[in-house]
């Protein structure tokens, strides 16, 4: 597990190092088929959307999705990005749930968060915060956000049940999940989908729909549901993962 984590955290240093150039998807290029920069990445977003977010967050959006977008944020909500790299995504929810509201993002690379924290200024954001930690092991007080959202870094973890557990421990009852992930149709197995790309691309750690589901089950989620959205290689699709942590 720490040699993948390290490799994704060297994979990630890199595109936050590379921002004045053309980072690629994953920080080099490593998501999805070589040329298909139209499934990840800034692509994915609406440009008005984007109209007031720094180049350098947009530079290194290298997610599989919007999960704003998913996630339907409304205003005074406090929201979690795992992942939060460069920003993007934190700085987007920060406008819609407006001052009333929060938005924590959780990075482990030293470099995206002091990237992220520049956008954040650069954007004039006063509702928003940057952790380090793991997803894993989230640095944030028990039943403390509304809303969990992601995008293409829960296919990144070497512990994924660890993950759904923190993200359900973080969650207040009755909050929800909208997740944009990388998810595998059941019929592939690990080893099919490592032969579809690298575990650091985003391809080759990614959980099958069933995996998924299961494992939100597991860790007390209802109302789970993963949605196909576009294909990103052979059996291997971008998606929208909701879920909900039920009333106390």
């Amino acid at each position: 597990m720490s040699d993948i984590r390290e490799q994704v955290r060297e994979r990630y240093a890199l595109a936050a190092i590379q921002v004045g150039g053309d980072a690629g998807c994953c920080g080099g290029g490593g998501c999805g088929p070589t040329g298909e920069a139209e499934t990840f990445g800034a692509a994915l977003y609406d440009a008005s959307d984007l109209a007031d977010v720094p180049l350098e967050a947009q530079l290194v959006s290298l997610g599989c999705g919007n999960p704003l977008a998913v996630a339907q944020l409304r205003e005074g909500e406090r929201v979690l990005d795992l992942g939060s790299g460069g920003g993007i995504d934190v700085l987007l929810s920060a406008k819609r749930v407006g001052p009333t509201g929060f938005v924590h993002g959780v990075d482990m690379t030293d470099e995206m968060l002091a990237l992220a924290r520049a956008n954040a200024e650069r954007a004039g954001a006063t509702n928003v915060e940057f952790h380090q930690g793991t997803i894993e092991d989230l640095p944030l007080p028990d039943a403390s956000v509304d809303v969990v959202i992601s995008n293409c870094v829960v296919n990144l973890s070497p512990d994924k049940p660890a993950v759904l557990s923190e993200v359900y421990r973080v969650l207040v009852p009755g909050g929800r999940v909208g997740i944009s992930d990388v998810v595998a149709e059941d019929h592939l197995s690990p080893e099919q989908r490592a032969q579809r790309g690298s575990y650091v691309g985003c391809i080759a750690g990614a959980l099958s729909r069933q995996e998924y589901l299961d494992g939100l089950a597991a860790a007390g989620f209802a109302d789970a549901e993963v949605t196909f959205t576009h294909p990103v290689a052979d059996g291997m699709h971008g998606a929208i993962v909701r879920a909900t942590k039920p009333e106390a």
